[in-house]
Protein backbone atom coordinates (compact mmCIF):
# COMPACT_ATOMS: atom_id res chain seq x y z
CA UNK A 1 0.00 0.00 0.00
CA UNK A 2 1.09 3.14 -1.50
CA UNK A 3 1.65 5.55 2.15
CA UNK A 4 4.04 8.53 0.70
CA UNK A 5 5.09 9.98 -2.51
CA UNK A 6 8.36 10.19 -4.38
CA UNK A 7 9.87 13.71 -3.25
CA UNK A 8 10.12 14.87 -7.06
CA UNK A 9 6.15 14.10 -7.49
CA UNK A 10 4.63 15.74 -4.51
CA UNK A 11 2.58 18.79 -4.38
CA UNK A 12 -0.15 19.42 -6.37
CA UNK A 13 -1.65 17.10 -8.84
CA UNK A 14 -2.12 18.06 -12.67
CA UNK A 15 -4.74 18.98 -14.03
CA UNK A 16 -4.23 16.80 -17.11
CA UNK A 17 -4.82 14.04 -14.68
CA UNK A 18 -8.07 15.58 -13.31
CA UNK A 19 -9.70 15.43 -16.62
CA UNK A 20 -7.76 12.01 -18.27
CA UNK A 21 -10.91 11.18 -20.74
CA UNK A 22 -11.38 7.26 -21.09
CA UNK A 23 -13.78 5.18 -23.16
CA UNK A 24 -15.72 2.35 -22.91
CA UNK A 25 -12.90 -0.97 -23.23
CA UNK A 26 -10.03 0.77 -22.48
CA UNK A 27 -7.99 -1.16 -20.02
CA UNK A 28 -6.39 0.78 -17.24
CA UNK A 29 -4.93 0.40 -13.99
CA UNK A 30 -5.71 1.68 -10.56
CA UNK A 31 -3.45 3.98 -8.70
CA UNK A 32 -3.91 5.47 -5.95
CA UNK A 33 -3.19 9.74 -5.73
CA UNK A 34 -2.22 10.10 -2.69
CA UNK A 35 -2.62 13.70 -2.96
CA UNK A 36 -6.58 13.50 -3.44
CA UNK A 37 -8.08 12.56 -0.10
CA UNK A 38 -11.51 11.09 -0.44
CA UNK A 39 -13.15 8.93 2.19
CA UNK A 40 -14.27 5.48 0.75
CA UNK A 41 -10.85 5.05 -1.67
CA UNK A 42 -10.97 0.77 -1.13
CA UNK A 43 -7.01 -0.32 -0.31
CA UNK A 44 -7.64 -3.44 -2.25
CA UNK A 45 -7.92 -2.36 -5.41
CA UNK A 46 -4.87 -0.45 -5.32
CA UNK A 47 -2.31 -1.39 -8.27
CA UNK A 48 -4.98 -3.88 -10.20
CA UNK A 49 -6.22 -3.60 -13.52
CA UNK A 50 -9.31 -3.40 -15.04
CA UNK A 51 -11.42 -2.46 -18.42
CA UNK A 52 -13.67 0.75 -18.49
CA UNK A 53 -17.18 -0.12 -18.80
CA UNK A 54 -19.20 3.54 -18.72
CA UNK A 55 -19.17 7.10 -17.17
CA UNK A 56 -20.84 7.93 -13.73
CA UNK A 57 -20.92 11.70 -12.99
CA UNK A 58 -17.06 12.75 -13.58
CA UNK A 59 -15.91 9.48 -12.27
CA UNK A 60 -15.83 5.77 -14.51
CA UNK A 61 -16.79 2.55 -13.74
CA UNK A 62 -14.41 -0.20 -13.73
CA UNK A 63 -14.57 -3.67 -13.60
CA UNK A 64 -12.36 -5.55 -11.71
CA UNK A 65 -12.01 -9.50 -12.24
CA UNK A 66 -11.25 -10.37 -7.84
CA UNK A 67 -10.09 -14.21 -7.98
CA UNK A 68 -12.79 -15.31 -10.01
CA UNK A 69 -15.82 -12.58 -9.50
CA UNK A 70 -16.14 -9.85 -11.29
CA UNK A 71 -16.38 -6.10 -9.53
CA UNK A 72 -17.04 -3.17 -10.10
CA UNK A 73 -16.31 0.42 -8.97
CA UNK A 74 -16.40 4.12 -9.45
CA UNK A 75 -13.23 5.61 -9.64
CA UNK A 76 -12.44 8.70 -10.23
CA UNK A 77 -9.80 9.76 -12.96
CA UNK A 78 -6.88 10.85 -11.26
CA UNK A 79 -6.75 7.44 -10.22
CA UNK A 80 -7.08 5.49 -13.00
CA UNK A 81 -3.76 5.05 -15.47
CA UNK A 82 -4.39 3.82 -19.22
CA UNK A 83 -2.25 0.50 -20.07
CA UNK A 84 -1.73 -0.53 -23.16
CA UNK A 85 -1.93 -4.32 -23.85
CA UNK A 86 -0.39 -6.27 -26.56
Amino acid sequence: MLTNKNIRSRGKVSLTKYFQQFTEGDNVAIVRELAVQRPGFPSRIQGRTGVVIGKQGNSYVVSIKDFTKKKTYIVMPVHLKKIKVI
